[in-house]
């Protein structure tokens, strides 16, 4: 049997509606003073403001930081560290994407640790207990509710850091389906994209274990049959619960097992080009698939099981589960209105040389399950720049 080493930090809290419990649970934690970490796109919608009143019926005092980027920065992270340092929080609510509950956990590391966001890059180095964090997702795909790791950019070469520890890990994860339904239509399609690569690729892992196996898996059920429902009708809002609850599940398998290449060949897509995350990964998936699939085959099969007899899939069957779920995915990318080659998303066939090249110093590559050199890596970064496939 494989050996597990593995603690559930994060209570999970799902229910839609569920908003208005904030408060309620901050108080659980002994809260009086709330700093909530988010961006002017969460405020708009309206969920800072309810957020807000929840904690203000409680009688907690509240303060902000709105200044939030996608894929943020150390500089996100400088700005954060300086209000809090000004109100001195006993809690942290991350309300908004991933990239907010990145930064307020990326700022926790510097207000709770001291040193700078560099200190932090890999797992295990914080250096005292860290402040209790809500994390309140507005979008459902990065999962980072769930995990312990705060994903940071370095602000002058872009390059994404994983910061972990699990005292970064949140204490609770409040999860309400309705605050999705504002998403704008390709949020939906890129975090619901990203999703789908955390639980696939977290399900073939060499880390894998029996508990990341069922995280995986029932994230992929949820994922696979939740998400075209949210594209075709966005506001079902059991299907919205379907993505959100999956995304959280992928966390957990990610936790408990890591990433691969697709993740490995989409950062460095993201730190040169400024494709988005769930755009450079759901390119480069497909391929990565068929790739692992001459060594995990079976693994894949089973995954392409849980979907054969969708309607998506009715045209993707090949005489291999790998290869049919490569098509289904490349299938479900397009779907959501995503580019599936590279040709297309302005990257310069020149610049794959480099590309594999910094993908080879990506963490995540190391956990796939089929080793890879700098060769691998630019032959699939080759077979995405103008790979046409419909099913």
């Amino acid at each position: 049997m494989d050996s597990i080493d593995f603690k559930h930090r994060t209570r999970l809290v799902f229910e839609a509606g569920g908003l208005s419990r904030l408060g309620q649970l901050s108080r659980e934690l002994g809260a009086s003073r709330v700093l909530v970490v988010s961006d002017p796109g969460v405020v708009a919608a309206g969920h800072f403001q309810r957020g807000l009143d929840a904690l203000t019926a409680q009688h907690i005092e509240v303060h902000s930081f709105q200044g939030v980027h996608e894929n943020p920065s150390t500089e996100d992270v400088a700005a954060c560290l300086q209000v809090a340092k000004e109100f001195t929080p006993d809690l942290l609510i991350g309300l908004g994407g991933g990239s907010s509950m990145d930064c307020a956990k990326g700022m926790n590391f510097l207000y709770s640790c001291g040193g700078q966001m560099e200190d932090y890059w890999g797992v295990g180095k914080a250096t005292s207990e860290m402040l209790p964090m809500i994390a309140v997702p507005t979008t459902a795909g990065t999962g980072s509710e769930a995990q312990s790791f705060a994903l940071i950019s370095q602000a002058e070469t872009h390059v994404k850091m994983a910061c972990g520890d699990p005292r970064a890990a949140c204490s609770v994860a409040l999860l309400d389906p309705e605050l999705t339904l504002t998403q704008p239509a390709r949020v939906t399609a890129l975090t619901g994209i990203d999703a789908v690569s955390h639980a696939l690729e977290s399900y073939v892992t060499q880390r894998r274990n029996p508990l990341s196996v069922g995280y995986s898996r029932q994230a992929w059920q949820l994922l696979s049959s939740g998400l075209p429902d949210v594209l075709s009708k966005p506001q079902d809002i059991e299907a919205r619960g379907k993505v959100q609850l999956g995304a959280f599940f992928a966390g957990l398998a990610i936790e408990t097992s890591m990433l691969g290449a697709a993740h490995a060949l989409a950062n460095p897509l993201t730190a040169r080009f400024g494709i988005t995350h769930g755009q450079a990964v759901g390119m480069m998936l497909p391929q990565v698939i068929r790739f692992n699939g001459e060594v995990v085959g079976a693994w894949y099969e089973e995954l392409w099981r849980d979907v054969a007899h969708t309607p998506l899939a009715r045209n993707c069957k090949s005489s291999s589960g790998s290869e049919s779920l490569a098509r289904f995915v490349h299938s479900l990318v397009a779907l959501a209105g995503l580019e599936t080659e590279l040709s297309r998303v302005g990257v310069d066939e020149m610049a794959i040389e480099q590309l594999s090249e910094d993908a080879t110093r990506q963490w995540t590559g190391t956990f796939n399950p089929r080793p890879l050199n700098q060769a691998d890596f630019q032959e699939l970064y080759r077979r995405t720049f103008a790979f046409r496939e419909a099913c």
